[in-house]
């Protein structure tokens, strides 16, 4: 039975077409085709990668989060991973289950931020780091990029090898061919081919003289490779950096708003209070100012009479006399 045959074959979940385990993207299980007409993007809430199902949503939020905006509401910045996606309390789900499982949070080894739990197995940690979900995705998408490059590279390597070995095979059956005095003019160049690439001599005295040529470009590959390492590492902690910046930026934001509501609905309500006791302090003085203008009635009406009887006792005393 071939090995073709041998393996286990599994079914895409949107074309239904077998392919090998290997070619499946992990989680939604899609082929090479199905990924390629639906992307691969992050979720702007729990910053988790997903597959988009159809072309005509376009959301940038996957499932769990959609679900639970509509259950909950727009989420807050989580306090250990600057993630916006607590939607119930001050930590997201996936801070919470850590927490509850592993204890409390320790700093991560590449951020230097309070958000990693010790699971206290070597096997989990990467590089040998103790690191943030953040970090860990970066770089085992660094990894992971780094080792097709080399995969791609140790390819083209294995047929130019083979494309060189049957060159070879194919001078030599030549030479066979050929008379001995093109054998004994055809050595001359060879030897000072020999003499002009000392590389040749750590390999076997049977190798075609352009094998220093590939040796040359192995070394540049090999250099261009670790440059490209470099880029992709610094890259990526750029985008790292940039997106706790985002992440930290939309936290205080949301602060700052969250803030100035509570500070509004408190200068709305002392606002009433004072208009409420200013209404009272008004109907109290105009209480006052009838009671002060019927009393003022009052002591003018009793000073008019109080001149009326004075003003006829005077009249009347002369005709008493």
């Amino acid at each position: 039975m071939s090995s073709a045959t041998s393996t286990a074959l599994f079914a895409c979940s949107r074309c239904f077409s077998r392919h090998p385990f290997e070619e499946l993207s992990p989680g939604e299980q899609l082929c090479k085709e199905c990924r390629g007409s639906f992307p691969v993007v992050k979720c702007t809430y729990c910053r988790s990668e997903f597959q988009q199902t159809s072309k005509s949503n376009t959301s940038s939020i996957c499932k769990k989060c959609e679900a639970n905006v509509k259950a909950y509401g727009k989420p807050t910045a989580c306090e250990y991973c600057n993630i916006i996606a607590a939607f119930i309390g001050n930590k997201c789900q996936r801070c919470a289950n850590s927490e509850r499982k592993y204890g409390s949070a320790v700093t991560c080894e590449q951020c230097k931020q309070r958000c990693a739990f010790d699971r206290h197995d070597d096997s989990k940690k990467v590089d040998g780091k103790l690191l943030c979900w953040l970090c860990t995705q970066s770089l085992k998408r660094a990894l992971a990029r780094t080792k097709q490059h080399l995969s791609s590279v140790d390819k083209h390597k294995h047929r130019s090898h083979k494309s060189k070995h049957n060159h070879k095979e194919k001078r030599k059956s030549d030479s066979m061919k050929g008379n001995g005095n093109d054998l004994s003019m055809g050595d001359a160049p060879l030897e000072k081919k020999s003499k002009l690439n000392p590389l040749q001599g750590l390999f076997s005295g049977e190798l075609d003289p352009n094998s220093s040529d590939h040796v040359v470009a192995m070394t540049q590959l090999k250099e261009t490779i670790a440059s490209l390492q470099k880029k992709v590492q610094q890259k990526e902690m750029e985008l790292l950096s940039k997106d706790k910046l985002i992440t930290e930026l939309k936290a205080q934001h949301h602060n700052d708003t969250t803030d100035l509501r509570i500070e509004m609905k408190n200068k709305e309500r002392l606002n009433e209070t004072k208009f409420s006791l200013m209404n009272s302090k008004i109907q109290n003085l105009l209480k006052e100012v009838a009671t002060l203008s019927k009393s003022a009635k009052r002591n003018n009406k009793n000073i008019k009479s109080l001149t009326n009887d004075n003003s006829g006792s005077g009249t009347d005393s002369p005709s008493t006399n």
